[in-house]
């Protein structure tokens, strides 16, 4: 049986940071968004940047239904761990004490394709008692920090990106394929989100190998300070998990990273992600 959409904007949304983040409650995501909802929260979304929702207990295909109101389900080129259950679209983090967080760097996801993600949808299933929060951070607050010096010199630049670290964990030789002809890609240095109109840096510490055109002690300069503003606190927000949370980012405008003091406890987290467009 079909579950009933829910009343049109019947959502709140409470901010949590002055750069980005906001709480949404009174929402049910397990039931389907009728068209005033599902424009309400994309609304919000692109206000915002990232939207928390508490107390979501989703099935797998609940969550992917969910994630579909916004766009074309991304399958990562090597995190498929669900794939055997017909449900490649869903990437899985695990941690505890034989395997560390992997995602503890400031970073946007899988910039290393010639489009990356317009943004993903995670989900707590299992979370310690305490630590394993995620921060965010604004690449629009981040870019407006700068001098209009540094922006203009930055605006004119494009930064190479590559994904070759997934190599050593690739399964197979049709992921290895797979990942070869998706692991490259020139992105400009600061990207015009193509919704809002908004300009923010697009070079992350985890996947930009350099800066086009530059000498490489140049490069890793300008790349190293951008990556330690980007870590402003000013710019950032941080969620707590529990159990049945979930978030929303926009991975066109926002880093995000784990801090990695939970371990040895047991964390998983499932992501679903969203086909972006060519930055611009």
């Amino acid at each position: 049986m079909t579950a009933a959409p829910q009343p049109a904007l019947s959502f709140e949304v409470e901010r949590l940071a002055g750069a980005l983040g906001a709480e949404v409650r009174g929402i049910d995501l397990a039931r389907p968004l009728d068209p005033p909802t599902q424009q309400g929260l994309h609304d919000a979304w692109m206000q915002h940047s990232v939207l928390f929702f508490r107390d979501q207990a989703l099935t797998v295909d609940q969550h992917k239904a969910f994630a579909r109101n916004f766009g074309e389900l991304h399958v990562h080129p090597v995190l498929q761990q669900m794939a055997d259950q017909g449900h490649p679209e869903i990437v899985v983090l695990e941690s505890d004490a034989g395997r560390p967080i992997v995602a503890d760097r400031w970073h946007s996801d899988v910039t290393f394709e010639k489009c990356p993600p317009l943004g993903s949808i995670l989900r707590a299933v299992a979370v310690p008692a305490a630590g394993g929060d995620t921060l965010w951070a604004s690449m629009y607050a981040a870019y407006e920090g700068l001098s209009d010096t540094l922006q203009r010199l930055l605006s004119g630049l494009t930064a190479f990106h590559d994904g070759g670290r997934f190599r050593q964990i690739a399964k197979d030789d049709a992921q290895r394929r797979d990942l070869e002809s998706r692991q490259s890609a020139v992105h400009p240095v600061v990207r015009t989100h193509p919704v809002t109109g908004r300009k923010g840096l697009f070079v992350n510490s985890v996947f930009t190998k350099g800066i086009v055109g530059m000498k490489p002690a140049e490069s890793r300069a300008l790349l190293g300070f951008l990556y330690e503003h980007i870590t402003t606190p000013d710019f950032s927000c941080r969620f707590r998990w529990r159990k049945d949370s979930l978030a929303m980012w926009d991975n066109r405008c926002t880093q995000h990273r784990v801090l990695a003091d939970a371990l040895p406890e047991y964390r998983r987290m499932e992501r679903v992600t969203l086909i972006g467009d060519a930055p611009r």
